[in-house]
């Protein structure tokens, strides 16, 4: 499907006409054999496609009727992984598995399985909100402080007018641990019946409720985002492209809320990130 990237879509002048996509979206045969051979990255399989080829796999899934979950990993998330087994066992069994860190890029390249590039949870919001106002697929928010989704949601809709957003909402805090609060947010999306979930509770809380959502929702299409929803609704800046392309957001981020990432930052990713890194660099060198 012929979708602009997130990029474009950011970067593009206001007023100014959108290319519309393809009508009938397939993913192409090279995107088909990628899929069949996921590389290993950071103990994770890991599926090599751009962000485009995303959308569109994601968009002929739908319209055959079926569901899935998209994970996004970042160092965070490896790093977590490879700590936690049932999380990374979630991970294993998603559907789609896309690099969302500059780090696994890397990594892939060093190794000799490269993948396409960074495929981010905050632009496929952007990305995957197009295709669902284009093809009339209702979408759902769930994550980020009180009242931050449907900031999202009227921001979504001002750029895709045509975007149907049927619920937005922030879970309380611990509603996972009990019967009741997760009952409380499966019967809001049965009511809803989304055909696209964006879930930004963080890694592996909002992986984990994924799992146990499907059972109930098969046709419905989760993805597992992060802060996306707090970067879409403008409550919390992106780094600048430049920092993007470098690798370098997670250190935007830092500066930005130290308070809250330096320990998750220097003390766990960025030392998993460099022990990544150098370990894939002799197994370059020396096999």
């Amino acid at each position: 499907m012929a979708l602009r990237t997130a990029r474009e879509a950011t970067d593009a002048t206001p007023g100014t006409p959108r290319p519309e996509p393809r009508p009938e979206p397939h993913p192409d045969k090279a995107t088909r054999r990628r899929l069949r051979r996921r590389v290993r990255v950071a103990g994770l399989a890991v599926d090599p496609m751009t962000e485009g080829e995303v959308v569109d796999h994601v968009v002929a899934a739908l319209k055959r009727g079926e569901g899935g979950h998209l994970v996004t990993p970042n160092v965070d998330i490896c790093w977590a992984a490879a700590r936690d087994p049932e999380a990374r066992e979630i991970i294993e069994r998603a559907d789609l598995v896309v690099a969302d860190g500059m780090p696994l890029v890397w990594a892939a390249k060093l190794l000799g399985t490269p993948v396409p590039g960074r495929v981010t949870g905050a632009d496929l919001v952007w990305s995957l909100s197009e295709a669902a106002a284009f093809y009339h697929h209702p979408v759902y928010l769930l994550g980020g402080p009180p009242g931050v989704a449907r900031q999202a949601a009227d921001r979504l809709r001002e750029r895709h007018p045509r975007l149907l957003v049927v619920g937005a909402d922030a879970p309380p805090h611990g509603f996972e641990t009990t019967q009741e609060g997760y009952a409380r947010v499966k019967d809001a999306l049965l009511a809803a019946a989304p055909r696209l979930v964006f879930v930004g509770l963080g890694f592996p809380k909002q992986d984990r409720l994924i799992a146990r959502l499907r059972e109930d929702l098969p046709t419905t299409w989760f993805v597992g985002c992060g802060a996306a929803i707090t970067f879409a609704a403008g409550a919390v800046r992106r780094a600048p492209m430049w920092m993007r392309r470098a690798g370098l957001e997670w250190l935007f981020r830092l500066l930005n809320e130290p308070g809250r990432l330096a320990r998750r930052y220097l003390l766990h990713d960025l030392p998993f990130a460099l022990v990544l890194l150098t370990t894939c660099l002799f197994r370059r060198l020396f096999s």
